[in-house]
């Protein structure tokens, strides 16, 4: 467990990297959001800047997230009453994969998309870093980019839980994994698709996704990116969280025993 999942990006954090030359018509940003009136237009309008279309998931805001993202320019989806991260990522991966949802998502959202990239609503993920993960993955064609927090600047509690975390989950596997709950990442259209399947509706299902490519033998790649903590409440409720966390670990840690998995070269993970 002495080597990451797959390959990874120097773990010093540089300066942020300057906007595409070239627009990037294959991506769309996702982003998910509950009550982040305040936040989540300055998000939208640097993704903009990253000439990214953005796709809002509202997920049961009461206040005017909606009307913040689209007076911003993004399209919005909006879910009623709140699901949860991973619902309302699921819900933002099936518009995108269909092109729109006609009922609820402005058809102009366009498509097809060969990936999705995601960041949170609250403006804890800097979008003039995007470029990092764009790069990743065109040198890499990861079918997961996950752009990995420098610990450092988190609060000490979620400094200690990560860290637990970070432990358990790569025992799992049987791999280390520098983050497995960051939500700014970026994912292929396969990855997307067999995602959907997960039953997970709240924060462990960024986790799922990363035990997803560990049993499909899918490419990993892992960016330094820096994480911006203000005084923003969190959504997660740390019981639930971790029971979540623990389901989706012990079912990976199943999988990969019952199909033997072994690490392959060029850090893929697959049957012998």
């Amino acid at each position: 467990m002495n080597e990451p999942l797959s390959e990874s990006a120097s773990p010093t954090v540089p300066q942020a990297a300057s906007s595409l030359e070239t627009s990037v018509p294959l991506v769309l940003a996702v982003v998910p959001a509950h009550n982040e009136a305040g936040r989540v237009g300055t998000v939208v309008q640097g993704l903009a800047a990253q000439r990214l279309p953005v796709l809002v998931v509202d997920d049961g805001s009461t206040d005017g997230t909606a009307a913040e993202a689209r007076a911003a320019g993004a399209v919005v989806l909006s879910l009623s009453p709140n699901r949860g991260k991973g619902e309302a990522l699921k819900a933002g991966f099936r518009a995108a994969l269909a092109g729109a949802e006609r009922d609820s998502v402005d058809p102009g959202l366009g498509g097809p998309w060969a990936a999705i990239l995601t960041l949170d609503g609250d403006g804890q993920h800097d979008p003039a870093e995007v470029p990092r993960l764009l790069e990743a993955w065109r040198k890499t064609r990861a079918d997961l980019v996950v752009g990995f927090r420098d610990y450092r600047q988190m609060p000490p509690v979620r400094r200690f839980t990560n860290a637990v975390s970070r432990l358990l989950f790569s025992w799992a596997i049987g791999r280390w994994v520098p983050d497995n709950q960051s939500g700014f990442r970026l994912r292929s259209k396969r990855l997307a698709e067999a995602a959907l399947a997960s039953p997970e509706k709240g924060f462990a299902f960024e986790v799922e996704e990363i035990a997803i490519c560990a049993g499909r033998g899918y490419r990993v790649a892992w960016v330094p990116v820096r994480a911006i903590y203000g005084s923003e409440r969190s959504d997660i409720g740390p019981w639930s969280h971790f029971v979540s966390f623990l389901r989706v670990t012990f079912r990976a840690r199943r999988r990969m025993r019952a199909e033997r998995c072994v690490v392959g070269r060029g850090g893929r993970i697959g049957l012998p």
